[in-house]
């Protein structure tokens, strides 16, 4: 059973995951388990090219920022369990949160991010009552997000990123992505507001 469940590996996943790692030794975080399913074939940063983003050396590509999300989290937040090369084919709710259905495997969680790509091939079951077309993309190009407030599909139950309805932005997408695991905190630490970022001491 994971207390949060993140599925996609793209900047709005690799950031909520990171996000939440970080949190490990606040008393509200301390013993959760987070999960993140990383495969994500179709993720716009394996094509994209970065030179006006804030903080990112121009001409860094978005398949290094892949490779190295998951070095970071593993290195830095090796309690975030990471789980490759399985594809999510549907997503239920349960008496004790959701269960998700991958190729391989069953696994149950008590909240869950949905980080995947905006495309009209987002295909996991459970979700169809929720897709939309995408309010902030050309309508030629079919993009769909999953209906939300503030993050929120239904209790518990989180979509960040592109698929949020944000603009295909890597800043916006990764931001997103961090948004939704300061919620989740904050949820964890019994609705008292909170964030987690380090200081130059």
């Amino acid at each position: 059973m994971y207390d949060v469940l993140i599925i996609g590996g793209g900047a709005a996943g690799m950031s909520c995951a990171l996000v939440l790692g970080s949190a490990k030794d606040k008393p509200y975080a301390v013993n959760k388990e987070i999960g993140i399913i990383t495969h994500q074939r179709s993720s716009h940063l394996q094509n994209a090219l970065f030179n006006n983003v804030l903080g990112l050396e121009p001409g860094t590509s978005g398949a290094s920022i892949m490779e190295k999300g998951k070095a970071q989290l593993k290195n830095l937040y090796p309690h975030v369990n990471q789980i490759d090369k399985e594809k999510v084919i549907s997503i239920s709710r349960t008496s004790r949160g959701f269960a998700i259905e991958t190729n391989k495997n069953l696994y149950e969680s008590k909240l869950v991010v949905i980080a995947v790509g905006y495309t009209n091939l987002m295909t996991i079951k459970g979700l169809e009552d929720f897709v939309e077309p995408h309010p902030k993309a050309n309508a030629e190009k079919n993009r769909i997000w999953l209906r939300n407030d503030n993050h929120v599909i239904e209790e518990g139950l989180y979509v960040a990123g592109t698929l949020a309805g944000w603009r295909s932005q890597y800043a916006m997408a990764s931001g997103s992505g961090a948004h939704v695991a300061t919620d989740i905190l904050t949820l964890w630490n019994d609705g008292k507001h909170t964030k987690v970022h380090d200081k130059v001491k």
